[in-house]
């Protein structure tokens, strides 16, 4: 979507939405890139309902409020209504392996001081985290790992490691949690399974002890059918994306709750 251009035309294409006494209006763009607060933090933007307004052949318009619009990429929307009609959107958004979206406050259990428990909710600015469902493991090279993966960034910029698991569907997870002694028999590994129209089947990140570097495994119906050796841990953002995220977490849900969609992609 060519978002200068869209910029130039709102004047256009909102005229005779926005009431006779308001004088200026504003605008969200949603194009599939992330969204930065004033403070510049990444953020996720929140699901949001309003009413379509116009359409061209790159963007679809919603009034959302008063004077107030969003622009959607119409190439990314899962549906794509008719003038008219009132949608709820939900652009995308990061998340935990719980389901629950990643800006989501953290709770945890206090206790006053005379041992009553109250619940804390925990919110660091910006962070959005997504943490391996792995207990704490007693190898120091598979709890790096683990850290790494909730870490480090995927090559968007915007996701975390983990964030770009989630996203690919990662669930029964397993791990190899051996003793110092075994690290070169057995060794720390996480493995998962996904589901993306790259990849359907077991993953598997292995710690290679003698050349200190990573391997990733790809198994489908028990069989191995891919292996990447010598990964280096700033690299396994960029191998795991090529081998498994098939890009669709940038699609903008759009369901219509009135009038009808007229194409679904």
């Amino acid at each position: 979507m060519d978002t200068q251009a869209i910029r130039a035309q709102m004047q256009t294409l909102v005229r005779g939405h926005v009431p006779s006494n308001v004088r200026t209006f504003k605008f969200n763009i949603f194009d599939g890139q992330p969204k930065v607060s004033t403070l510049g933090f990444h953020i996720d933007p929140k699901p949001f309902e309003g009413k379509v307004i116009a359409r061209t052949d790159e963007a679809i318009v919603v009034k959302t409020r008063r004077a107030e619009f969003a622009v959607l990429d119409r190439g990314l929307v899962t549906e794509v209504p008719d003038e008219g009609a009132k949608v709820h959107v939900e652009p995308y958004a990061r998340r935990r392996f719980d389901g629950l979206r990643a800006d989501t406050p953290e709770e945890e259990t206090a206790f006053t001081g005379d041992g009553k428990p109250y619940t804390v909710q925990r919110f660091v600015l910006g962070s959005a985290p997504a943490k391996l469902p792995i207990p704490q493991p007693r190898c120091p090279e598979l709890q790096e790992l683990i850290q790494q993966l909730e870490k480090l960034p995927a090559p968007d910029g915007f996701r975390r490691i983990t964030h770009l698991l989630v996203d690919a569907g990662a669930r029964d997870f397993t791990w190899v949690d051996p003793l110092p002694g075994d690290i070169i028999a057995t060794p720390p590994s996480i493995g998962f399974t996904v589901t993306t129209a790259k990849f359907q089947g077991r993953v598997t990140v292995l710690y290679e002890r003698r050349p200190d570097l990573y391997e990733v495994e790809l198994h489908r119906d028990g069989e191995l059918v891919e292996r990447i050796g010598e990964v280096f841990f700033d690299a396994l953002g960029e191998t795991l994306e090529r081998l498994i995220d098939d890009g669709n977490w940038r699609r903008i849900r759009v369901q219509c709750l009135s009038g009808r969609k007229s194409v679904q992609h």
